[in-house]
């Protein structure tokens, strides 16, 4: 049974590997054929081989076909950007976002469509995620609501390492993102039993927000008690991430395994009162599961039942089965049962880091405690599963483009304990004396205070100390992981000190010792990452790296050096940037500059706009050098000019400080010219420079990023019949509200017969300078299925 049971596991696993979705019709065939060809069989053994294989396929049959359901709601093209109305009612409780908006989930009942749609085979999105701006202090008028919105398909930002929001859309069920244009209630729309759940768990959010948002850190209050993450700050946020504790306020198997173990505990004191014949052990022990487990359901459904919670939930119950049981039952039985049932009830699980940390944390404590002959004490337990869930966890981390904060394991050192025994009791017991005694509300708010103003002054501290966040890669971690395993859990303590000793110096060489080489790359190439609405693109060859850009940024709520760089870099080997240019001082081509420097170092700065650059950095940040005409650098055998607008100086628009760069193949024979966000007016300058006296070069292929994300400010007729580029790439937003690039721009490109691409549509554009010529790669080529393909006439929609 256990081997059908991670056959299973491993089918649903599977899909997420395939590049489309296998046709169900063949799965299901191939299924039936196998299921014949095992039942045909008369020997036991070899039976087994063929209903392993049937387990499997029926895991890609079921995660399968649950991907195909959800891939066909779609909303159409014709209508992006178009003012729609929709009603229903809200599938969460609504948070506060960036620019004083409003962000919840809206679950469609209806959609009232304009006369002009012709669209009639069209399955439309049940789910969307919103933002209202522009609300001016309004609430949403109720639970039921009918509402004007502009609507887009889902789109992210597609490169090779870092978070993908088109994923995480795709993961959580929204088939259309947009904007709310009004709001009006909608008592109409009929209101089934999840409706009903999401208006209780708004009235149960507003009951502890009016009874406790006096407390003072309300924020962990309404997270730990009903799993409301909605107050939480970025302040807040950047604490838990620098400590490793951001599962202290996701509502997990930490929290549930609490409630269920307390309940537990009162239903056994309970029992102790009841005649000693009355009930039976057997009957005792099954009553304390079903009390436990209704506990846990019950505070499941107040923390909003989440994706994490069904998890936790799931575990737990899985796991006080087996404690029922006994030593009848093995707890990798249990393991395996409780990750048959996770995938079964949600085959969109693997997409979800939490799945992988949460079953790899309970593998790990499964097998180093499981082979244990006797207790090591609540002390050394909580110590050796710390130890343990830290070294094993490692690698799954590296795996996911993570470091481990060595704090993380000092902070939960602390928190778990403290949390467990002091926190979410006092937080339990003081939610009921309020509920049952309102006049206590003043002196349980400062005894919530109390306990958790302790928490987080030891977060806070060890989130300022200079630690190091070890990402080593897959394989040293690995090895981390199976030493430090292997030190637990064997029985000899000789053993042990042996692979400690062996361990220790692994360990620190792993953890303190950082990169400041780059990888060796024969090939030169240059990536254009996909930043949304901005710029930012690598150059390398050899080990000498030139980064041209950071992209955008804004305070709070996004940067681009956090989101695409530092992971992209650390994917690619990149440990110093020899070179860094910052075109000009505009947000959206120098955001993120202080956190750059603090992550990578950088040998030279090179900049056409010196003083937005530097207030930029802030204080002790690295003297610029201006970039000016005959500057020249090497980057590899990469010739890398500068050129820079003589009248930059008194330039009234920054874009016409921009620093051009130009990158020359080392055959001279692929030429890259990098203008940033110069206008028309500089561009009728630069055939007269020298850096381009040869740009006429017969033979020559040449590529251009357009100026300004294809503005119609710059790309005149002239300068785009000089250039006359075999390649453009525009780096712009997907239907950001600019409109970059402008359709007469585009036009004037395939007048000379560019070809076009478009970072929005493209994803990250890699450009590969090989002995054949230039190679071009688009990220979206290679995406997985669920994330959208590169439009090859992206200009026509």
């Amino acid at each position: 049974m256990s081997g059908s049971l991670v056959a299973f596991a491993c089918g649903v696993i599977l899909l997420y590997t395939f590049p489309v979705v296998p046709p169900l019709k063949w799965l299901i065939v191939a299924l039936l054929s196998v299921l014949y060809g095992a039942f045909a069989l008369r020997s036991r053994r070899v039976r087994a081989v063929p209903l392993i294989l049937a387990w499997l396929l029926a895991g890609v049959l079921w995660s399968s076909w649950h991907a195909s359901e959800r891939l066909q709601h779609v909303f159409p093209t014709e209508l992006e950007g178009v003012v729609v109305e929709v009603s229903g009612y809200l599938c969460e409780i609504p948070t506060k976002g960036s620019f004083n908006s409003l962000r919840f989930s809206f679950c469609v009942t209806r959609w009232h469509l304009p006369e002009t749609f012709t669209g009639k085979a069209v399955l439309f999105p049940g789910k969307l995620r919103l933002a209202w701006y522009g609300r001016d202090g309004q609430s949403l008028p109720g639970h039921r609501l009918r509402l004007k919105v502009s609507l887009k398909q889902p789109h992210g930002a597609i490169n090779p390492a870092g978070f993908r929001y088109e994923t995480w859309l795709y993961r959580k069920g929204f088939r259309a993102t947009g904007t709310i244009r009004e709001v009006d209630y909608d008592d109409s729309v009929p209101c089934n039993l999840h409706c009903g759940y999401m208006a209780w768990r708004q009235q149960l959010a507003d009951g502890v927000n009016a009874a406790m948002s006096g407390a003072r850190h309300y924020p962990l209050v309404s997270s730990l008690l009903i799993g409301y993450r909605g107050e939480m700050t970025p302040d807040q946020w950047d604490v838990l991430k620098a400590t490793g504790t951001i599962h202290l306020v996701a509502i997990s198997g930490l929290h549930i395994g609490l409630i269920a173990l307390g309940a537990g505990v009162v239903v056994r004191k309970l029992l102790l009162w009841l005649p000693g014949s009355f009930p039976s052990p057997r009957h005792g022990r099954y009553l304390v599961y079903v009390s436990v487990a209704l506990a846990s359901i019950a505070y499941s459904l107040a923390a909003g039942f989440t994706v994490p919670t069904r998890r936790a939930l799931v575990m737990v119950l899985v796991a006080g089965w087996v404690v029922v049981h006994g030593r009848q039952v093995s707890p990798w039985q249990g393991l395996l049962l409780a990750l048959f049932l996770v995938l079964l009830a949600d085959p969109f699980s693997p997409l979800d880091q939490g799945f992988w940390l949460s079953f790899g944390a309970v593998t790990v404590l499964v097998l180093v405690f499981s082979r244990r002959l006797s207790s090591p004490g609540w002390v050394g337990a909580l110590l050796l599963a710390q130890v343990a869930v830290f070294a094993g966890l490692w690698p799954v981390l590296a795996a996911l483009g993570q470091g481990q904060p060595v704090s993380g394991l000092l902070a939960n050192v602390f928190a778990i304990p403290w949390v467990s025994v002091v926190v979410m009791p006092a937080l339990m017991v003081g939610a009921a004396l309020i509920w049952l005694l309102p006049q206590s509300q003043g002196w349980v708010l400062d005894c919530f205070d109390l306990v958790l103003g302790v928490l987080w002054s030891v977060l806070e501290w060890l989130s300022c100390l200079d630690l190091p966040n070890g990402n080593p890669g897959v394989a040293a971690t690995l090895g981390v992981a199976v030493v430090a395993t292997l030190a637990l859990i064997v029985p000899s303590l000789r053993i042990r000190l042996m692979v400690t000793l062996v361990m220790l110096p692994w360990l620190l060489v792993s953890l303190l010792v950082e990169q400041d080489d780059n990888l060796w790359v024969d090939t030169p190439e240059v990536w254009v990452w996909d930043v949304g609405q901005g710029l930012s693109l690598l150059v390398r060859h050899q080990d000498q790296v030139l980064l041209y850009d950071t992209g955008p940024s804004i305070p709070d709520v996004f940067s681009a050096v956090e989101s695409v760089l530092i992971p992209n870099l650390s994917d690619l080997g990149v440990g110093l940037i020899n070179t860094l240019v910052i075109s000009h001082g505009d947000s959206d081509h120098a955001g993120g500059l202080p956190l750059l420097f603090a992550t990578l170092p950088v040998s030279e700065l090179i900049v056409g706009e010196p003083g937005r650059t530097v207030e930029r950095l802030g204080e002790g940040g690295p003297v610029p050098e201006l970039c000016r005409p005959g500057l020249v650098r090497h980057i590899g055998q990469l010739t890398v000019g500068f050129w820079r607008n003589p009248g930059a100086t008194t330039a009234t628009d920054s874009n016409d400080t921009s620093c051009v760069v130009t990158v020359t193949s080392p055959d001279g024979f692929i030429q890259i010219v990098l203008p940033g966000d110069i206008s028309k007016q500089v561009e009728s300058r630069m055939p007269d420079q020298p850096l381009f006296s040869d740009w006429a070069s017969p033979g020559t292929y040449r590529v251009v990023l357009a100026p300004h994300h294809g503005s119609k400010t710059s790309s005149s007729r002239s300068w785009v019949e000089w250039l006359d580029p075999d390649l453009v790439i525009y780096s712009a937003g997907y239907r950001h509200r600019f409109g970059h690039p402008h359709p007469s721009v585009v036009e004037r490109y395939v007048r000379v017969g560019s070809m076009q691409l478009n970072s929005a549509y493209s994803g990250a554009i890699r450009l590969v300078m090989g002995k054949k010529g230039l190679g071009v790669e688009e990220q979206r080529q290679s995406a997985p299925f669920w994330i959208r393909r590169p439009v090859t006439d992206w200009w026509a929609l």
